[in-house]
């Protein structure tokens, strides 16, 4: 198969979607791998490390018009739409449920697009999620600390405090992998850290691997509005797997925090869960509402690219093999956790929560692609 990997142009984002590491293995698959000019620069790769692993450079025009499978990190933006084509797999984050342009694109299309996202096991793991919702949920604990710093426009509170002085409090809405995350590196620094959950088992978890040192609550409406109100750090840290984010924080709730208080917004890729988030980027991280700063960088891990390049890659290479060596067909009737992935195939939504959030008619995959087992 003819695999190619794309650079992001995306503002701010430098992380790749293939390691030479990784495109060794699918060079010893027997695969042809194409790397655009410069797409491992922000993950430390220069083009000669591809080369010499057997991989060839091209312009950005040869890699998506030559690729069979077009792996990326991020979702396609405007200017790529017209490369989208009905023989081509898009392998890449996809987050098309706050995206209604996009899904359009890919449908009119006829590509055949997988999200990373949404490739879920039998036991509802996300595996391609998980590295970057890891990431992601430490970042926003470092950018809470930072933001809540008098000079860039925060409260003049240090998120750890000294002996003698309070700690600040921060509270994570959600305690998946984001939320546990975030309520570690919070931890380490020294804050009073809450999380909000609904799953009385993921908290009886939780307690287990954190202890006493983290306040577990049922989460509910009045109870959001309390935690909120008292917090000096918000981390929105919830997950509804393909579909648009619970809006759980409203305008009133953020006008009723503390000047200088900080919210960050993991799920701002799913439309966020705060009333008053919207997308921002690594240059410009930060807007304030009523007094509270907002950071809501829609692609958090893309100011750690060496990082999170290796890790990502890590979790997706197992699948590039299988989508190269099977093709999607029998890739996707082989593997029902990636057979979850399809978005977009042949003109139709294939994943419910996505046609659900734009109005669009759902077509099981079952129904586009018959899928039994090879």
């Amino acid at each position: 198969m003819k695999v190619g990997v794309a650079r992001e142009i995306k503002p701010d984002e430098y992380r790749v979607a293939l390691t030479p590491a990784g495109a060794l293995e699918l060079v010893q698959h027997g695969h042809e791998v194409t790397v655009e000019t410069g797409a491992g620069e922000g993950s430390a790769f220069p083009d000669s490390a591809y080369e010499a692993v057997g991989a060839r450079i091209a312009s950005v025009d040869d890699v998506w018009a030559d690729a069979d499978l077009l792996l990326k990190v991020k979702e396609p933006i405007k200017p790529e739409y017209g490369r989208l084509r009905e023989d081509l797999v898009l392998f890449t984050y996809l987050h098309i449920a706050a995206d209604e342009p996009l899904t359009r694109a890919l449908v009119d299309s006829g590509v055949s697009a997988v999200a990373y996202e949404t490739v879920e096991t039998a036991n509802r793991a996300l595996p391609l999620l998980a590295p970057m919702s890891e990431i992601a949920g430490r970042l926003a604990a470092q950018a809470g600390a930072y933001f809540l710093e008098k000079p860039v426009g925060g409260r003049g509170l240090l998120l750890g405090g000294v002996p003698g002085v309070a700690p600040g409090k921060v509270v994570v809405i959600g305690g998946g992998m984001v939320g546990y995350n975030s309520a570690v590196i919070a931890l380490g620094l020294g804050a009073k850290v809450t999380i909000l959950e609904r799953s009385i088992d993921r908290m009886r978890h939780l307690e287990e691997v954190l202890g006493s040192r983290v306040t577990l609550l049922m989460s509910s409406s009045l109870q959001i509005e309390e935690s909120v109100a008292d917090a000096d750090v918000v981390i929105g840290a919830v997950l509804i797997p393909g579909a648009l984010a619970p809006r759980l924080v409203t305008r009133e709730m953020v006008t009723g925090m503390k000047d200088g208080s900080v919210i960050a917004d993991v799920a701002i890729d799913q439309g966020g869960c705060f009333e008053t988030s919207r997308p921002t980027t690594h240059s410009e991280p930060v807007y304030v509402v009523d007094g509270v700063t907002h950071y809501c960088v829609a692609n958090m891990p893309g100011a750690v690219p060496i990082t999170s390049t290796k890790a990502l890659t890590n979790a997706t290479l197992p699948y590039v093999e299988a989508i190269s060596d099977h093709g999607l067909a029998e890739a996707v009737a082989r593997d029902p956790a990636l057979a979850r992935g399809v978005n977009v195939l042949d003109g139709k939504v294939t994943y419910e929560a996505v046609a659900e959030a734009h109005g669009l008619e759902y077509h099981p995959l079952d129904d586009v692609l018959p899928l039994s087992a090879v």
